[in-house]
């Protein structure tokens, strides 16, 4: 099972957006800037969650994107979903023919496990993440790194 760079940018973005919540539309530039992640990327990712209701965009000067929803109605797995993610650890991707035709030995263990990730991944909001003292820790230090690049 591997969760590809798409769903875990995809998932850092969503959380900063999520952080920054009240402040009006986020620039994806800032979101790149704090994150590490290419803006190009980002603009496609973007797209990807936009078109899934998790973000709203506004355009002209001080635009960019804000939350769709709540942030307590949007769960990890819906982020990696929308951006066409999926958590699978079968090797079939749930097809049942690992084994030629034929379902594998263990397929029924990874398939077992595939469905504890998703109800994991799908018990987490974004609002749960935002109040974790560790989250808001890095936050910080993100934002004091992004001012001092910027003076």
């Amino acid at each position: 099972m591997k969760l590809t760079t798409k769903g875990r940018y995809a998932v850092t973005a969503m959380l900063d957006l999520a952080l920054r919540h009240g402040q009006g539309p986020i620039n994806l530039s800032e979101i790149s800037s704090r994150q590490g992640i290419s803006l190009s990327y980002l603009e496609q990712l973007f797209s990807r969650l936009r078109k899934q209701g998790l973000v709203a965009s506004s355009r002209g000067p001080g635009g960019g994107y804000s939350l769709g929803r709540p942030s307590a109605e949007i769960s990890i797995s819906d982020v990696i979903h929308a951006v066409d993610e999926t958590v699978d650890a079968t090797r079939c991707h749930g097809q049942k023919n690992c084994h030629g035709e034929d379902r594998c030995l263990t397929h029924d263990l990874w398939e077992e496990l595939s469905q504890q990730i998703s109800e994991f991944l799908n018990s987490i909001s974004l609002a749960s993440l935002v109040e974790r003292g560790s989250v808001k820790q890095v936050s910080k230090r993100q934002e004091h790194v992004l001012v001092q690049v910027e003076n």
